[in-house]
């Protein structure tokens, strides 16, 4: 890395580069690394994109380097003395803990780092604001509900949805942009506690939905081809019978 960031003998690219601009690809390799978990997990992909990601921090860790912040060295030093302060009972000799207990106290642990660190010390404090919109909204609940902040049961959750919806389909008529972002927005942060209240990832469930409706269109566009249409020759009602006869075909035994 330090090569291909060498102001003179380096990579015009590379030397190019700060913090903002590599973050999107830091992103993008996590969730390379998703995926190829997701799809096996395919062990070589893993390998490849593991190497990826780490390729992201060593990344960062030059640039911090460059402008005399920290090193390599030094990340891999905090994330060691973390992971010690977090497994007390595993680094200093205590009784082992069951899941759920070591869960509970490695969100205690993590309440009292916050607590302890400076003006953002809240119980919402510490939630990356770059997460996936579902993802965070569902961490966010997560947070609150540790405090009492939660509605009682799944049920509940679905009456809220019905609430919002409802306050939605009243802004339909105006169609005031500013307010209809504020209402769908409702509405999909009341689905991401709903997916949490289930147990769910509502990343994972979005992500679900995404691949049914791609294996269903592409059903659609093979049942239109094989009566000589495309989807853009094709009306609504052709392109409806055919997305009903795929999911018929998907109910079946």
């Amino acid at each position: 890395m330090a090569r291909l960031r060498d102001p003179v003998a380096g990579c015009p690219w590379d030397q190019a580069q700060d913090f903002g601009s590599i973050a999107p690809y830091t992103v993008e390799e996590a969730f390379e690394v998703a995926g190829a978990i997701r799809a096996g997990p395919d062990f070589p992909a893993l390998l490849d994109e593991l190497g990826d990601l780490l390729f992201q921090v060593v990344y960062h860790a030059r640039m911090a380097e460059e402008a005399g912040r920290f090193d390599f060295a030094a990340v891999a030093r905090a994330i060691t003395a973390k992971m010690v302060r977090r497994h007390p009972h595993v680094f200093d000799g205590a009784a082992p803990r069951d899941s759920a207990a070591q869960t509970e106290a490695w969100e205690a642990q993590k309440a009292v780092e916050r607590a302890s660190g400076g003006p953002e010390s809240g119980v919402l404090a510490g939630v990356p604001g770059a997460l996936p919109a579902l993802s965070r909204a569902a961490k966010l609940t997560r947070r609150a509900a540790r405090v009492g902040f939660d509605w009682p049961d799944a049920a509940s959750v679905l009456d809220k949805l019905d609430e919002e919806a409802a306050e939605l389909r009243a802004e339909l008529p105006g169609a005031d942009p500013a307010r209809l972002r504020d209402e769908v927005g409702d509405l999909l942060f009341v689905l991401a506690n709903l997916a949490r209240k289930l147990d769910l990832d509502p990343e994972d469930c979005l992500r679900s939905a995404n691949g049914k409706f791609e294996r269903r269109f592409e059903a659609v566009e093979q049942g239109l081809a094989g009566r000589g249409l495309s989807p853009a020759d094709a009306d609504l009602e052709a392109m409806e019978a055919e997305w009903r006869a795929v999911k018929a075909v998907e109910r079946e035994p």
